[in-house]
């Protein structure tokens, strides 16, 4: 299954090591040495521009700057992984596990 990161780009849920929230409780200065780091070594790519990143999705290969919330990407990549398993939505998958 693939998980949509904003812009035209997309990539496999698979893919995914981790989501990185960009919101106002969390410093952006922790993760500025990261994020400097796979800039030099061209590891970052940009999806949208600075003032609109809400997160960051890391790959082992490359991290993405998107423009799409922390919450709505994993919301993402569980209904997708729920559309493989023929699961629509939340409620349906809270029932398959009870």
């Amino acid at each position: 299954m693939f998980i949509h990161l904003g812009g035209n780009k997309m990539i496999r849920i698979s893919q995914v090591v981790t989501i990185l929230d960009v919101g106002p409780r969390r410093s952006p200065s922790t993760l500025a040495p990261f994020l400097d780091s796979s800039r030099n070594q061209g590891r970052l790519e940009w999806i949208t521009t600075e003032e609109e990143i809400k997160s960051y999705v890391v790959t082992e290969t490359t991290i993405y700057a998107s423009p799409i919330s922390s919450l709505t990407l994993l919301k993402r990549a569980q209904l997708g992984g729920n559309r493989a398993l023929g699961i629509s939505g939340t409620k349906e998958v809270k029932k398959e596990q009870e």
